[in-house]
């Protein structure tokens, strides 16, 4: 895989990746705030799991986005010394 790729899979998924975290962590809030307010025990457990199913999809995307970075700065490294 050539350099670019890499760079572009780093472009687009690490803002994706923020986004998700974010989106995530809003959901877990509003969860919380939906236990606090006494709303049936299985609408915020079911609306606290695809809160954390979101959130820790961002990880995982923006985790991703940092192994195509380094990959990147790899090749760019290789390229320099040839």
């Amino acid at each position: 895989m050539d350099k670019q790729q890499y760079y572009r899979r780093w472009l687009l998924r690490a803002p994706a990746g923020l986004v998700l975290i974010g989106f995530g962590a809003c959901l877990i809030a509003e969860a919380a705030m939906d236990k606090y307010e006494g709303v049936p025990t299985w609408e915020w457990v079911a609306y606290g799991t695809i809160a954390l199913v979101v959130f820790n999809s961002g990880l995982s995307i923006f985790g991703d986005s940092i192994l195509q970075r380094v990959r990147y700065e790899r090749a760019r490294e290789k390229e320099k010394e040839a």
